[in-house]
């Protein structure tokens, strides 16, 4: 019954161990990817100085870096509770070793005394030769040879419960030694954190000054985004009737094609009159092309239906749309090198009242770096962006999805043309603070959605 116990506990550890270290891993490379991303504010910061003293654009670096390094902190904390996990099963199989080690060299030690009690030779003839018949004094002599065997097993145990009780014991130490490395980079982090904290409030306490200047900055990036609303509206709009459009075309085509088809039944059945029907007489209702059902649309009740869209409509639209989904967390960045501003949603600044709704990234990235399609797609605008900076807007179709590229110049693409994923469409135009900038959205169907959400993380 112990041995079960034993079995269960030491089952049950390693289970708890493999998830412990698994989730340390996952923390540490949660860590250094937020750490790169730290390092690319930081890059875009010292651009933005170079420019202007205490931006906008600055304050929201400085704000995100924050978040990113509290967020940094909050990572180190679990993996110290990860660690301090281990160390706390690492202790509980100490304790399991030291038990059987003890066991072991009690049960040991007693052989020892048993055989030293029994050492002459005498006892061990007179053992022998005490037996009823001959087969009770074989069974004699294996049962000394199996007790010596058993002394030697206990032996051998003791030894290996040794070696891993101290296999067991440095490993601790190490994991005690990663505590503290992680401890100190808390500290550290802790303290860059106070400092970013007093660079954001020098900061803040310049813009309060000139609140009435920012709000003009802000209301220019609501015009370019509310212009950009506008452009992404009409496109959609277009895309939608032609959607429509194609697919009343596709509707009558099939029509004509079951009216014609009705009409050679007829025909043939009128020149024909003696001729067997089963030969003669066509379908009533021919068969609907493969082409037309789109995939996944299945009417079994096993398999799920996907909610109507008027991009759907034909497979080629289904096909797209899922394909797009299926990259759902994993498509690339519309740019190379280039750091988020802005993030979805809204946007405040800390310290002050400026504040404004963001419907996808605004990213900052080094004058003309190429921005590039996240999926293939078809192109099914081309726009003027922005009239101060000469810049435009690209917009991609996928499906029911739509990705859109504003603030692009020397623009590569045109409508109607389709392309592929990583595919250049143009180069990030320069932002009024004389830094790249491009802004970037995606849509499903006519709903703004969160790139997070899509985008896979750097």
């Amino acid at each position: 019954m112990q041995k079960k116990w034993w079995f269960l506990f030491a089952f049950v550890f390693f289970a708890l161990a493999s998830q412990a270290q698994k989730s340390r891993s996952e923390l540490e490379k949660e860590r250094s990817a937020i750490q790169r991303e730290i390092d690319d504010i930081r890059k875009a910061l010292n651009e933005t100085s170079k420019t202007r003293k205490s931006s906008l654009t600055q304050l929201a670096l400085l704000q995100r870096k924050l978040r990113l390094r509290e967020k940094a902190i909050g990572t180190i904390n679990q993996e110290i509770k990860a660690i301090n996990d281990n160390m706390y099963l690492s202790a509980l199989e100490i304790k399991k070793l030291k038990n059987e080690r003890d066991t072991l060299k009690q049960q040991y030690a007693e052989s020892l005394v048993y055989a030293y009690k029994n050492r002459s030779n005498y006892d061990f003839l007179n053992f022998i030769f005490s037996a009823s018949n001959f087969n009770d004094a074989l069974k004699r002599m294996a049962y000394l040879k199996t007790y010596r065997q058993y002394r030697e097993q206990k032996k051998e145990e003791i030894e290996r419960t040794e070696l891993a009780l101290q296999a067991k014991i440095d490993q601790l130490k190490l994991v005690r030694q990663d505590k503290d490395k992680a401890l100190e980079s808390a500290n550290r982090e802790r303290a860059v954190l106070a400092e970013e904290k007093k660079e954001q409030d020098q900061v803040v306490a310049k813009l309060r000054s000139k609140e009435k200047e920012l709000n003009k900055e802000i209301a220019n990036k609501r015009a370019l985004d509310k212009k950009l609303q506008a452009s992404i509206n009409a496109a959609i709009k277009r895309e939608l009737a032609a959607a429509r459009e194609e697919e009343k075309k596709r509707q009558k085509a099939l029509e004509d094609a079951r009216k014609a088809e009705l009409a050679r039944a007829a025909a043939d059945k009128t020149a024909s009159p003696n001729k067997p029907t089963t030969t003669t007489t066509p379908a009533t209702k021919p068969a609907t092309p493969t082409t037309t059902t789109p995939p996944n649309t299945s009417t079994a009740s096993t398999t799920p239906q996907r909610a109507k869209s008027d991009f759907e409509m034909t497979p080629e639209g289904v096909i797209s749309s899922t394909n797009f989904e299926k990259n759902r967390g994993s498509l690339p960045w519309p740019l190379e090198t280039g750091t988020v501003v802005y993030d979805y949603g809204p946007q405040t600044y800390e310290g002050t009242s400026l504040k404004f709704d963001n419907d996808g990234w605004t990213f900052q990235t080094p004058i003309g770096q190429p921005v590039k399609a996240i999926f293939d797609g078809e192109v099914t605008s081309v726009n003027v962006f922005d009239m101060a900076t000469g810049s435009q807007v690209v917009m991609l179709k996928h499906g029911k999805y739509f990705s859109v590229y504003g603030g692009v110049v020397n623009v590569t693409v045109t409508k109607g043309q389709h392309v592929k994923a990583g595919q250049v469409l143009g180069k990030a135009a320069t932002s009024m603070e004389g830094v790249g900038e491009m802004e970037f959205r995606l849509l499903n169907e006519t709903k703004f959605v969160n790139p997070a959400l899509w985008l896979k993380r750097k």
